[in-house]
């Protein structure tokens, strides 16, 4: 669990960078948790740009990810969410 020192930290890394994961209208399929996996095994922090019409829907799909990846969330704000996930085997990312 993250506290707010640490996701305040995360946040300001995240910032600057794109989404690297945009989920469209096909929602989010096999091959698109395949990638989100990928993504925070390598690089542990990822910016998702989730493209569901209403909050409702967004806000279940990103649920939805935290729960099947063991990801937190460190931030959501409109159609973008930010998820953490350690690699225990290969820590990229200080937490402060």
């Amino acid at each position: 669990m993250l506290n707010n020192r640490q996701k305040r930290h995360l946040k300001t890394l995240a910032h600057a960078s794109r989404p690297m994961v945009i989920i469209g209208a096909n929602g989010l399929t096999e091959a698109v948790m395949q990638e989100i996996e990928h993504t925070l095994r390598h690089h542990e922090l990822l910016k998702v740009r989730v493209n569901a019409a209403d909050r409702a829907e967004r806000s279940r799909i990103i649920t939805q990810i935290t729960i099947q990846a063991g990801a937190e969330l460190v931030q959501q704000i409109g159609h973008v969410a930010i998820l953490f996930r350690r690699n225990p085997e290969a820590p990229r990312t200080s937490l402060k």
